[in-house]
């Protein structure tokens, strides 16, 4: 089985660094899968659920990125995430609550750091809330 070696950091932490033999990444242009020897690409990462399948494991890797960068060669792919995190660490009603305050942040927002601030926690809550539904489904 071919095998790529897999980087995702957010600015707090290295959230995976491991195999993967299969990777699908939410970018900007849509959900892309990458295999092994893909051709070296760069994209943005938009809010979603970046799912890796790791060999020899029945379960996929999940985590939630809010945004960030994907950086692809063709035995390694690098993704810097603005805020990064794992599926067991998810939480549905903290994701809920934090996505309700960060529009209520963003609606009273006055000046261009609090903005930025309320769109990257909004950022954070819906990339977590994509991936628990992404969760739900599959469990169906």
């Amino acid at each position: 089985m071919s095998v790529m070696h897999v980087e995702v950091v957010s600015g707090e932490e290295n959230i995976y660094s491991g195999e993967a033999s299969f990777v699908v990444v939410p970018t900007v242009a849509g959900e892309l899968g990458i295999f092994p020897r893909h051709e070296p690409i760069m994209s943005l990462v938009r809010p979603g659920a970046l799912r890796l399948t790791v060999p020899n494991s029945q379960e996929e890797v999940l985590v939630a990125v809010s945004g960030g960068v994907l950086e692809v060669q063709p035995d390694k792919i690098t993704v810097l995430a603005d805020v990064a995190i794992r599926s067991a660490e998810m939480d549905a009603a903290r994701a809920e609550e934090a996505k309700r305050a960060a529009e209520n942040n963003l609606s009273q927002a006055k000046d261009g750091e609090v903005k930025a601030k309320a769109q990257a926690a909004l950022a954070a809550a819906i990339a977590e809330l994509k991936t628990l539904g992404y969760l739900r489904n599959r469990k169906k």
